[in-house]
C-alpha cells in the first residue's frame, strides 16, 4: 500500500473516534516534545527477511539505504548535541548498511548508549557474522526480535527454521557474554503478538520467556519488550487480508489509557529516515509524516531547541502507542 492509503485506512478506524479529540478530552492536545535523548536511525529498508508483521515492509528486494553521508550527518548530530544520550540503530537489517560497522566505532568513543535492532539471524550469514565482534567491541545493547518462545509461533511470523537460527546466535551472544549479570553487555528480547491481538502483560510475558529459554536451551537475556503491533504495513495487509481489521483497531480505541501520554517515545525521540528526513516517529516515517517543524526538518538541518519544543504530528494509529500498558521501543511503560 501506498503512504496515502494507509492513511486513508487509518484515518477510518472503525470503533474508535479521532485520536486528536480523544487527546483533547484527555487535556493533553496538542502533543509537545520534551527534549531530544534518542536519535533513531533508520539505516535502510533492505532486510535478510520478510516478516508478515513488519511495518516497514523491509526484505531483500528493498533498495532504500542510507548513504554515508547521511549516517555521518546523523553522528554529527548526536557529537554536537550531549541532550542526544542514545543512538538507537534500526532498519531492516541494520547490518545490511555498508557504513554502519564504522559508524560503531565512532559512535562508542563519544560514550553515548547505543542500540542496535537485530533480527539476530542475519548474524549466521557469513557476510555479516563480523558484526558479532563489532557489538563486543563496543558494547553495542542487542535488542532481538523474538516473536515468541514457542517454535511454531516464531516460525509462522518469520519463516520455517526461523527459531532455530534465533536460538543458535543467542547462544553465541551468550558465549560472549550477553546477558550475563555485571558483563554489561546487555541483551534484550522483543515481542511483537503473532495475532491480532495486544501483547500479554510485559512482566508476565518475560517471566515465562525467561523460564522456557533458559530451563529448556539455556539462553539468557536482560529484558523484554513487549511492543504492539502498528496496523502498518504488511500487518495491515495482514489485518485486512484476514478480516481482522475492524475488530483489532477497535481494541486499541477500546484500550486507550491515558495515563500514558506522559511517557509516549515521540516526545523525547527523533526518527532519522534513510534519506535523512526527520520524523516524530519511525511509525510516521511509514506514513509519510515528517516532524512540524520545517526549518528542522531533515538531518542535515537538525536544531535540538526547535525539535525539543516542536508539536507532534498525530494520526489515528497513535493509539497503539497508549492503548493498554503503553508501546514504545522500549515496551510497555506500566
Amino acid at each position: 500500500m501506498t503512504d496515502s492509503e494507509q492513511l486513508a485506512y487509518i484515518e477510518k478506524m472503525p470503533g474508535c473516534e479521532m485520536f486528536s479529540e480523544k487527546l483533547k478530552a484527555a487535556g493533553f492536545f496538542p502533543v509537545r516534545a520534551k527534549e531530544v535523548e534518542i536519535l533513531q536511525i533508520n539505516t535502510g529498508r533492505r532486510c535478510n527477511l520478510s516478516c508478515r508483521h513488519c511495518h516497514v515492509e523491509a526484505g531483500p528486494s528493498r533498495k532504500e539505504m542510507m548513504s554515508e553521508e547521511t549516517l555521518w550527518r546523523c553522528f554529527e548530530a548526536i557529537k554536537k548535541n550531549p541532550g542526544i544520550n542514545t543512538a538507537d540503530i534500526t532498519g531492516g537489517a541494520p547490518e545490511m548498511n555498508p557504513h554502519l560497522e564504522r559508524f560503531l566505532d565512532e559512535v562508542s568513543r563519544l560514550g553515548k548508549r547505543t542500540i542496535v535492532r537485530s533480527n539476530l539471524v542475519i548474524l549466521l550469514e557469513p557476510e555479516y557474522s563480523r558484526f558479532l565482534d563489532a557489538y563486543v567491541r563496543n558494547r553495542v545493547e542487542v535488542v532481538c526480535s523474538l516473536p515468541d518462545f514457542r517454535k511454531e509461533k516464531t516460525d509462522r511470523q518469520r519463516g520455517e527454521g526461523h527459531f532455530g537460527k534465533c536460538l543458535r546466535v543467542l547462544g553465541m551472544l551468550n558465549k560472549e557474554g550477553y546477558g550475563e549479570p555485571g558483563s554489561g553487555l546487555l541483551l534484550h528480547l522483543v515481542h511483537n503478538p503473532a495475532g491480532a491481538y495486544l501483547p500479554a502483560p510485559q512482566k508476565a510475558l518475560e517471566h515465562e520467556y525467561r523460564v522456557r529459554l533458559s530451563g529448556e536451551y539455556g539462553i539468557k537475556f536482560n529484558q523484554m519488550f513487549c511492543i504492539t503491533n502498528m496496523p502498518l504495513g504488511r500487518y495491515l495487509d495482514y489485518l485486512i487480508i484476514t478480516d481482522n481489521y475492524g475488530d483489532y483497531v477497535a481494541s486499541l480505541g477500546k484500550n486507550f489509557n491515558g495515563s500514558n501520554l506522559e511517557n509516549i517515545m515521540c516526545r523525547d525521540m527523533i526518527s532519522v529516515g534513510w534519506d535523512g528526513t526527520l520524523y516524530d516517529c519511525d511509525f510516521n516515517q511509514i506514513l509519510g509524516l515528517p516532524v512540524s517543524e520545517e526549518s528542522s526538518a531533515r538531518i542535515g538541518d537538525f536544531d535540538p531547541d526547535k525539535l525539543g519544543r516542536r508539536s507532534v504530528v498525530i494520526r489515528n494509529h497513535c493509539y497503539g502507542c497508549t492503548a493498554g500498558s503503553g508501546s514504545s521501543c522500549q515496551g510497555c511503560f506500566n
